[in-house]
């Protein structure tokens, strides 16, 4: 079961939850199923000094917010 990180539209809460394949999540907060997906960034292992790096940003020439699905991107 992966984790998804997701941000509910109706509350703005933000959450992340276990999700199989064959279920509808819902917001713990306010139990709405209006909710976006959002990108998951890994944390850094402890104790490192090395920062991760950054993702690069859209090039705003589709009218994309991000660089997420942009195929330029990929």
């Amino acid at each position: 079961m992966p984790i998804f990180e997701y941000a509910c539209q109706d509350c703005s809460h933000s959450f992340e939850t276990l999700v199989r394949s064959d279920t509808v999540p819902a917001c713990p907060q306010c139990h709405s199923t209006h909710l976006e997906k959002l990108l998951s960034v890994p944390a850094k292992p402890a104790g490192s000094d090395n920062a991760l790096p950054a993702m690069p940003p859209g090039c705003g020439g589709c009218g994309q917010a991000s660089g997420g699905g942009c195929p330029m991107m990929q």
